[in-house]
């Protein structure tokens, strides 16, 4: 019987589903005989998921269904299902008006209503098209993969159907042996019902494997739904330069779903990828790197692929990614002003150079600005964003007066109107150090579910414990209220009048713990 693939992505916000596109490229560059098909229920109206499915299976009639899903997690700072999860979150466990507390509660409740919803929803997705799958060839087979699933394997494969191969992380060596007819047991995956995942297992390497260019000539042929995101020429395309992230930040599940080892795609075969793109009409790309330049062992790679743009006369273009900003030099923040490099975020958690080193972030801060000084002078005018979580591990006034220090310096290089402050509050996941500290410091139980959201466990999930996670509270309740359009800008301007701000070389020092002066206990700064 001949193999036909269906990849199916599942419901989730329009962002273009680079993982399903790449999983078919790879195959068919392998296999060029085996019928392939995407269907992006991303693309398609809530109320015809069901009624679309069916109808591309009946078409198509696939012998292997595969499953991306996305988005599970729930913690999120900004606008997601049935409102802002943050401000729900806040106003239900901080608020003293009892009015706010019960729109809190009431917006909470619709929060959740729609998770669960969604849980359901996708499961039974996933068996009503592998039940209709096997209308037409009753061994047909499933696999479920994608960026939630790597994150809670161990919680979905309960509810999946009997025999779904559930894949983690990366999906390219699983599927090659799975069209092999290839013993699989050794990738990072487990048989619904017939095995179970080996501890630690997302934490087993990757398969290395290089990746050429997109062939999207191909994908066009396949991909019914690829002209609606290229309708929209503001949408930012996905293009991947590397795939994995040496750093250890305790908070953060990438490193160990994509791996410490980095895996360079070549400079000329990204390019490639980007010009297919660009002869389509398509100007703006998103790096979907874990971090572009992950550490300065890379910068050479970076500064060859920006050559290789300007090179290939796609000087009209902009791009945007995750950066480790201590890693830029003057050469790679010159090209990355004529590239077109409109917008990066910096995740450095805090500005605080001590909560830094705690977190095991791997940055210096100090380094950071000198090299956003350098890209300012380069002639970068654009927007940064810069990632604060505050109420992190140790975090006391003092740090908070640092990372307020730390951000007005930012202003002060690229301009008040350009430095977005993005602020999180960590949303605890399951493999990551936090998680770990929370075991151990009797946070979390180690039995918990991690896809909850009752409130008991919701509350220990969104990370703002005490002593200062009612001040935190109180300073986002605020906020929300006086300017809910400039969240960010509006928290770091309350902080800074409740607290004042340290100097700069104070954010920027971190003392030994045989340095430090003796901690003050914490008090009420309101």
């Amino acid at each position: 019987m001949d193999n036909k693939i269906l990849y199916v992505r599942l419901p989730c916000n329009p962002i273009f589903p680079i993982g399903v596109v790449y999983l078919a490229d790879h195959v068919h560059k392998l296999f060029p005989d085996v019928d392939q098909r995407i269907f992006d229920l991303g693309a398609v109206p809530p109320l015809d998921y069901r009624e679309a499915l069916s109808a591309c299976i009946d078409d198509f009639q696939p012998t292997l269904l595969v499953f991306s899903w996305r988005d599970i997690q729930i913690y999120a700072p900004v606008g997601g299902r049935g409102g802002n999860p943050l401000q729900n979150a806040f106003e239900f466990y901080y608020a003293k008006n009892p009015l706010v507390k019960l729109r809190g509660a009431v917006g909470g409740l619709r929060l959740a209503a729609s998770y669960y919803t969604e849980l359901w929803r996708n499961t039974n997705l996933i068996k009503q098209g592998l039940q209709r799958a096997r209308r037409y060839h009753p061994e047909a087979r499933t696999i479920v993969g994608g960026g939630a699933v790597s994150v809670f394997y161990e919680q979905l494969g309960r509810s999946l159907p009997l025999g779904t191969i559930v894949s983690v992380g990366e999906g390219e060596a699983l599927l090659e042996k799975v069209l092999r007819g290839q013993d699989f047991a050794d990738e990072r995956c487990y048989v619904v019902g017939q095995t179970q995942p080996r501890d630690r297992m997302i934490h087993e390497k990757p398969a290395n494997i290089e990746k050429t260019a997109c062939n999207y000539d191909y994908i066009d042929r396949i991909w019914p739904e690829f002209e609606y995101y290229l309708q929209d020429r503001d949408f930012y395309i996905g293009v991947q330069t590397k795939r994995g992230c040496p750093h250890n930040c305790c908070y953060c599940v990438y490193t160990v779903i994509e791996g410490k080892q980095v895996r360079i795609n070549p400079a000329e075969e990204v390019v490639a990828e980007m010009k297919q793109l660009y002869d389509r009409g398509i100007r703006n790309f998103w790096f979907t790197d874990a971090q572009f330049i992950p550490a300065r062992l890379f910068i050479k790679d970076a500064v060859e692929l920006l050559q290789n743009i300007l090179d290939a006369g796609m000087d009209d273009i902009h791009w945007a990614a995750y950066i480790r900003a201590d890693n830029l030099t003057p050469e790679l923040c010159d090209l990355m002003a004529k590239t077109g490099m409109n917008y990066f975020e910096i995740g450095i958690t805090s500005g605080s150079q001590e909560l830094v080193r705690k977190m095991r972030m791997g940055y210096n801060l100090r380094v950071v600005l000198e090299n956003c000084r350098d890209l300012k002078a380069a002639g970068f005018n654009d927007l940064v964003s810069v990632n604060y979580s505050f109420n992190v591990i140790d975090e006391t006034f003092d740090t908070i007066r640092q990372t307020i220090a730390y951000h007005r310096e930012l202003e002060a290089i690229f301009g008040r109107d350009k430095v977005e402050p993005a602020i999180f509050f960590i949303g605890l996941q399951p493999h990551t150090h936090l998680e770990e500290y929370a075991f151990k410091n009797n946070i979390l139980d180690r039995d918990y579910d991690p896809m909850s959201l009752m409130p008991w466990t919701a509350r220990k999930l969104l990370w703002n414990p005490e002593p200062l996670g009612s001040f935190f509270g109180e300073v986002c309740l605020e906020a929300w209220q006086r300017n809910p359009n400039d969240f960010g800008r509006e928290v770091m301007d309350i902080l800074e009048e409740r607290l004042g701000r340290s100097s700069l070389e104070e954010a920027l020092n971190a003392p030994l713990e045989s340095d430090r002066p003796r901690e003050k206990k914490l008090i009420n700064a309101s």
